[in-house]
C-alpha cells in the first residue's frame, strides 16, 4: 500500500482530502503545518506528498526547500496544492524540484489521477542500479528518454588501461566521469618530497573522478589502474544530465558523496592518531575491500609502495609490520602476494 503525506493548514481540506485517499487505498498520513510536515515526511517516509503553498509556520515552498536537502526525502515525488493560478507560482514550484501542482478547488478524479501518475513515473525511475555497466545505462536511457536528448552520449566509450597506466593527473582539465566496468583504481596525491598517499581504491562497479565535475576546477589527485582495467568515460554533460533529470541517480549518488566524505574523514583521523600497527591492518583491509568483499579469507595482490602509500607510513616501516602479522598469523606472505588469515584480528587492531 502506498504511503501519502497531506500537508495543509485548513482541517477541512485536510479531511477530504485523507478521506479520498482512504477511500482510494491509499496509507494517509496529514499535518497541519509546514514544519510539522516536514517532521513527518521524515519519519513516515511516504511514497508521494501533497502540500499546500501558503499555511503559517513555514511554508510549501520552505517544506519542499528543506526536503530537497535531505538524503532520505530528496527523491520523493511533491506536488503542490494551491488556491492560487499565476504563473510566477508555478515557475517557483518548478524551479524548486515540484513534480506537480494542483490547483483547489480541484476534483476529486483529478486529484486521484495526478498522484497515480506521479507515483507511476516514480515507479519507472526506481530502475536498480545494480553497479554493473548494464545498469549505468539504464540510467542513461531513462533520462535521454525523459528529455529527449537523443545524440547527447553518443560518443561514450569503454578505454582499456594496462596495470600503472595513468588515467589522469592531479591538477589535469576534469572532462569525464569515470566507472569501472573491471578491474581497479586508485587514486593518489604526491608532496613536494615525491611521496605518493593513496586517496582512494576503487573496484568493478564504482564511479570515480566526480568531485572536480561538481565544482568545474581541474583534478585534484591522479588515477592509475592497480591491473589491466576497463573504465567507461562519461562526459561531463552526461554527468550533470543524470544528476539533475534522475532522482533516483541523484540520490544514490548523493548517498555515495556522503560515504566518501566519511571514509575520507575517518582515514585522516586514523592517520593522524592510529599506530603504525593499526595503520598496516586498515591498508590491508582496504585492498581486501576493494576486491574479495564478502570472503573471508582472501589473496590480496598489491605492491609494498601502495601498502605503504595506503597506510601513510614508510615503505621500511611497512615491511617490518607485515614481518610482525606474518608471525602473529595473521596474514601469509608469498612474494608480492598477501593472504588474510585473520581478517577478524585486523579488523580489531588497536589504535
Amino acid at each position: 500500500m502506498k504511503k501519502i503525506l497531506v500537508i495543509e493548514d485548513n482541517l477541512e481540506v485536510r479531511e477530504n482530502i485523507c478521506e479520498i485517499l482512504e477511500l482510494s487505498d491509499y496509507e494517509v498520513h496529514s499535518a497541519e503545518n509546514g514544519l510539522i510536515g516536514v517532521e513527518k515526511a521524515v519519519s513516515v517516509k511516504p511514497d508521494l506528498i501533497l502540500c499546500d503553498v501558503m499555511m503559517p509556520e513555514l511554508d510549501g515552498f520552505g517544506v519542499l526547500k528543506i526536503l530537497n536537502k535531505k538524503t532520505e526525502t530528496h527523491n520523493i515525488p511533491f506536488i503542490f496544492l494551491t488556491a492560487k493560478a499565476e504563473k510566477t507560482d508555478f515557475r517557483k514550484g518548478m524551479g524548486l524540484g515540484a513534480d506537480d501542482y494542483i490547483t483547489k478547488p480541484f476534483d476529486d478524479t483529478d486529484l486521484l489521477e495526478a498522484i497515480e501518475m506521479r507515483l507511476k513515473k516514480s515507479e519507472g525511475l526506481k530502475s536498480v542500479f545494480d553497479k554493473t555497466d548494464q545498469g549505468l545505462q539504464r540510467f542513461f536511457s531513462e533520462a535521454k528518454a525523459k528529455e529527449e536528448l537523443n545524440k547527447l552520449s553518443e560518443d561514450r566509450e569503454i578505454r582499456k588501461y594496462n596495470k600503472k597506466d595513468t588515467i589522469y593527473d592531479e591538477g589535469g582539465v576534469a572532462r569525464w566521469l569515470f566507472f569501472i566496468v573491471k578491474g581497479k583504481v586508485k587514486t593518489y596525491k604526491s608532496n613536494e618530497f615525491g611521496k605518493d598517499l593513496i586517496t582512494h581504491l576503487y573496484s568493478e562497479g564504482d564511479f570515480f573522478g566526480y568531485f572536480p565535475l561538481l565544482e568545474d576546477k581541474p583534478y585534484i589527485d591522479s588515477a592509475i589502474a592497480l591491473e589491466d582495467s576497463e573504465v567507461r568515460l562519461i562526459p561531463k554533460e552526461d554527468f550533470k544530465l543524470l544528476l539533475f533529470n534522475n532522482r533516483d541517480f541523484t540520490a544514490q549518488f548523493i548517498k555515495m558523496l556522503a560515504n566518501e566524505a566519511t571514509s575520507t574523514e575517518q582515514k585522516l583521523i586514523e592517520l593522524a592518531y592510529s599506530s603504525v600497527r593499526r595503520k598496516v591492518a586498515n591498508a590491508l583491509l582496504a585492498f581486501h575491500a576493494s576486491g574479495n568483499e564478502g570472503e573471508e579469507d582472501a589473496t590480496i595482490s598489491a605492491t609494498r609502495d601502495d601498502l605503504a602509500s595506503t597506510a601513510g607510513t614508510a615503505k621500511e616501516t611497512l615491511i617490518r609490520t607485515l614481518s610482525d602479522f606474518r608471525e602473529e598469523k595473521l596474514i601469509e606472505i608469498e612474494g608480492s602476494k598477501i593472504t588474510i588469515i585473520d581478517l577478524d584480528a585486523l579488523r580489531a587492531m588497536p589504535q
